[in-house]
């Protein structure tokens, strides 16, 4: 456990924490206003939450010759958390984008609906 400083622990130890409340908020705003591309967020932040986790582990473990297959577990599950990360976001920008339309069709239906 003497790799990483007591403050780097710190950082570390209260980024996982911070990444976790961040996960439950998001699921929880998605819950609140029945948008469910919020929870897909959520789910998606999972990948990278295992790569901060792979990273204490090792460090935990004073950067152990034996656990060099967690670096690239790490590795991967940063990989997959981006690519998980940016489809999340792309579907939560889609379903802004519908609600808009949505919003801008009625809004105009009424309009011309007046006379």
């Amino acid at each position: 456990m003497h790799a990483l400083s007591i403050p780097t622990w710190i950082i570390h130890i209260s980024s996982v924490i911070e990444w976790i409340a961040a996960i439950w908020l998001i699921w929880t705003y998605g819950e609140l206003t029945g948008n469910r591309s919020w929870w897909g967020l959520s789910l998606a932040m999972l990948p990278a939450l295992v790569s901060a986790m792979c990273a204490c582990t090792w460090h935990y473990f004073d950067n152990a010759e034996s656990l060099e297959w967690m670096v690239t577990l790490q590795a991967a599950m940063t990989l997959v958390g981006n690519f998980t990360l940016w489809a999340a976001a792309v579907l939560i920008w889609r379903s802004t984008k519908s609600t808009k339309n949505d919003t801008n069709t009625i809004a105009a239906q009424s309009i011309k609906s007046e006379p």
